[in-house]
């Protein structure tokens, strides 16, 4: 039960992501969180390294579409100015929306790569789906109510991961 809560790798930031390390292990589409994932969550509008990331990705042809718990006017405000598909009120970590977007995006599973700042949402909804998972730290050192509780888990977990020796990175 514990795997489904393991990433397949880990970054710092969505910004070690590239398209060519991407394109290497054959992903041709992002499903990406939006809140502490991308910006903070309480940041409105995408930074301008943000703004070239996305059009690196863009340029390079991988698709990427924002899978967020949040509320459509949050999601919409924050996608429609950067022309990138959403889906809002994901009831992350179902596997529904993850399964929507990589459809929607016209990929295979193993085309599509789930990237996200929470283990409890993002990984192990993507892991479920049958996706590739990458852990970001978040961007954000504060988190709404739920989210905090979910760190608490979070920690708990990863620490049993560290001690297994399953992974070898630091927060």
């Amino acid at each position: 039960m514990l795997k489904h809560f393991l990433p397949d790798q880990h970054a710092k930031s969505i910004f070690e992501i590239t398209p060519e390390n991407l394109m290497e292990n054959g992903i041709k589409g992002i499903i990406t969180d939006l809140d502490n994932t991308l910006v903070e969550w309480d940041r409105p509008n995408a930074t301008p390294k943000l703004v070239e990331w996305f059009e690196e990705m863009r340029n390079n042809n991988v698709k990427v579409t924002i899978v967020s718990n949040n509320n459509e006017s949050r999601v919409k405000a924050f996608s429609a100015p950067l022309g990138i598909p959403f889906i809002s009120m994901a009831r992350k970590p179902m596997s529904r929306a993850f399964k929507r977007a990589q459809q929607e995006m016209g990929l295979k599973r193993e085309e599509t790569v789930v990237i996200g700042d929470q283990l409890l949402t993002d990984v192990l909804g993507g892991n479920r789906g049958g996706f590739r998972t990458i852990l970001v730290v978040p961007v954000a050192q504060t988190d709404g109510f739920f989210t905090r509780f979910n760190r608490k888990v979070e920690r708990r977990i990863l620490n049993w991961f560290r001690k297994k020796g399953m992974i070898q990175w630091e927060d």
